[in-house]
């Protein structure tokens, strides 16, 4: 039977590293520009009405903004802009002059993080404006960085302590609803979890409109918050960990399990507790939230069942003085729970990387790779550590089993009656035997109490780990995609033909180019000219001219097309058909 758990162990952590890279698609999470209208770096015959931006998943404003400024930084939007899913509307003001104008942005993705950036288009003859002409840097103040992180690490400790405490005693060690010192421990949890909520939402304003620290009590900042759905579930958060400190008191006060009303009582609000926990970020972005939120919710349930029972275990069990009996009781139970748990954690762990990884190079190519290779090492030690936990308890507490082929034979015309002598002769030995036992464990407890606390200790690193990494764009996101897109060609007397454009690597450095052009029956077209050029407008580069070898009818290649810097590029490309008749196309890309 050990064997085969840890043959399990090892399977689930090994599909953990590798299904869960192999077999995955991509991920949708961290909204980004898909286009435009007008594009970037258009001129236009007329002024347009409006402005619109559309994203690849759902967005909302928030604490941030979008808007329009002209070459003197006055903005010319007028009205608040209007959010419809993925499509950003910012309507503008009537009869705009000629000139060159500048579109900013800064929205919150599904996910609560800020996706941000820059474009520009011209009227008439006006000159294109440089996006470094407006604010549209994407960096998170320092200050903010950090307080995220630990406002997050803050709720998930707080969580495992508040729940996975009063879950070990229910279910391992009933004992210990007279144990004061695990009493403060989940009631400081519980207002640890609260105040980590309370935290990330006095920070999500800043965070969101790129300001700094100062502006955690900024009151604008902090009703935007109020009126998102994360703000709603971190508010919901903060109450139901407050609501679990006092369905829970009358228990501890007792020193008995909670009565038949204060269970379910305390058991929705831990349940709440769990939900609201895994209900933000990247398990609400995805396509598939129905199933990847019941999966987050197993995965959290998971962790702070085991986490907050290894705490419950070094600090009320595992401790000098312990009665036998204790001992016996809640290590057994703890150690069948606890595998449960680890099963349960690997295996939504492995849904969770299919997810967020998307390919092998993703492992090692993205801040979001290296963070959970990190965190899979950790829980790799984590894992030896348990194994040595669980390998002392079958040890020093009878955990035993019938020997392969043996079979239960129950006598049913002798079996001796409850008053029988003998039977209670052998009762009476059985007991002694589990005492003696559990004496000798208790005797042997110091190398139990090391290899739990070692478990202790790097679990909370890797809920830091887990802290920094729920912040991270998903590696599937952030990892080098080539470009292959079709764009229709634009000109001042409408749309006439179509582009395909091909960009391989898409990654900084030399990278290939393919152009082709094809006209309204979709047939390859040889134009009378072609000019194609990249720019990224916020960090203020280019537009950089392609030089384009012919490679066939309608087929043009730049086979060293140099991309200087990460960022989010523009390539404009201007068809000249014939001496009078010119069209453009454009489309933004990521590079990472």
């Amino acid at each position: 039977m050990r064997r085969r758990a840890l043959a399990l162990l090892v399977a689930l952590l090994g599909g953990f590293l590798v299904s869960g890279v192999v077999l995955a698609g991509p991920a949708a999470a961290h909204a980004e520009l898909e286009s435009t209208n007008p594009e970037d770096g258009a001129r236009l015959s007329s002024a347009p009405a409006q402005v619109t931006l559309h994203f690849s998943e759902g967005v909302s404003l928030g604490a941030g903004y979008a808007r329009v400024l002209d070459a003197r930084q006055q903005r010319v939007d007028t009205g608040a802009p209007k959010v419809s899913g993925d499509v950003v509307t910012i309507p503008l003001r009537d009869t705009l002059p000629e000139g060159g104008y500048l579109v900013t942005y800064r929205v919150i993705s599904a996910d609560s993080h800020p996706v941000a950036g820059a474009f520009s288009f011209a009227v008439g003859n006006g000159p294109l404006i440089t996006a470094g002409a407006g604010d549209v840097s994407q960096a998170t103040d320092a200050g903010v960085a950090v307080a995220l992180p630990v406002a997050r690490w803050l709720g998930f400790a707080g969580l495992a302590l508040a729940v996975g405490i009063p879950v070990l005693l229910m279910v391992c060690w009933p004992g210990g609803w007279t144990s004061v010192r695990l009493r403060r421990l989940s009631e400081g949890g519980a207002i640890a979890a609260a105040l980590g909520a309370l935290g990330s939402f006095a920070v999500q304003g800043p965070y969101a409109a790129g300001a700094g620290l100062g502006s955690v009590f900024d009151t604008a900042l902090l009703d935007t918050t109020a009126s998102t759905t994360y703000g709603v579930v971190l508010m919901i958060r903060t109450l139901l960990a407050l609501y679990l400190v006092a369905a829970l008191a009358p228990a501890w006060r007792r020193g008995e399990p909670p009565t038949s009303w204060m269970l379910p009582a305390s058991g929705v609000a831990a349940l709440g507790l769990v939900v609201t926990t895994a209900a933000v970020g990247h398990p609400v972005a995805g396509p598939w939230p129905g199933l990847e939120l019941p999966i987050a919710v197993v995965h959290v349930a998971a962790m702070t069942v085991w986490l907050g029972g290894l705490t419950g275990l070094v600090v009320g069990v595992l401790r000098p003085g312990i009665p036998a009996d204790d001992l016996a009781v809640a290590m057994p139970r703890f150690s069948r729970m606890a595998f449960g748990a680890v099963v349960a954690l690997v295996v939504t762990g492995i849904v969770q990387a299919v997810r967020e990884v998307g390919t092998p190079a993703a492992l090692v190519s993205t801040e979001y790779g290296w963070l959970l290779v990190t965190k899979l090492l950790i829980v790799a030690v984590i894992l030896a550590a348990a194994g040595v936990s669980r390998v002392w308890v079958q040890q020093h507490l009878g955990v035993h089993h019938r020997p392969a082929g043996s079979r239960r034979v129950t006598a049913h015309a002798f079996a001796a009656e409850p008053s029988d002598p003998v039977a209670e002769d052998v009762d009476d030995a059985v007991v002694e035997r589990r005492r003696a036992q559990a004496g000798d464990a208790v005797a042997a407890l110091p190398r139990l109490r090391r290899s739990v606390v070692v478990e202790l200790l790097l679990a909370v690193v890797v809920l830091g780990v887990t802290s920094v990494l729920v912040g991270t764009p998903p590696a599937a996101s952030a990892v080098v995609q080539p470009v292959d897109t079709t764009l229709p060609l634009k000109g001042t007397s409408g749309t006439s033909g179509s582009v395909q454009v091909s960009i391989e690597p898409a990654s900084t450095g030399p990278n290939v180019l393919h152009v082709y052009l094809f006209d309204d029956a979709g047939q390859l077209t040889q134009p009378a000219g072609i000019t194609v050029t990249i720019a990224e407008p916020s960090q203020q580069l280019g537009p950089i001219d392609v030089k384009l070898q012919p490679a066939g009818p309608g087929h043009y290649s730049a086979d060293a097309m140099d991309i200087p810097a990460a960022g989010t590029w523009t390539l404009q490309i201007s068809v000249r058909k014939d001496e009078f008749t010119a069209y453009t196309a454009s489309t933004t890309f990521p590079v990472r």
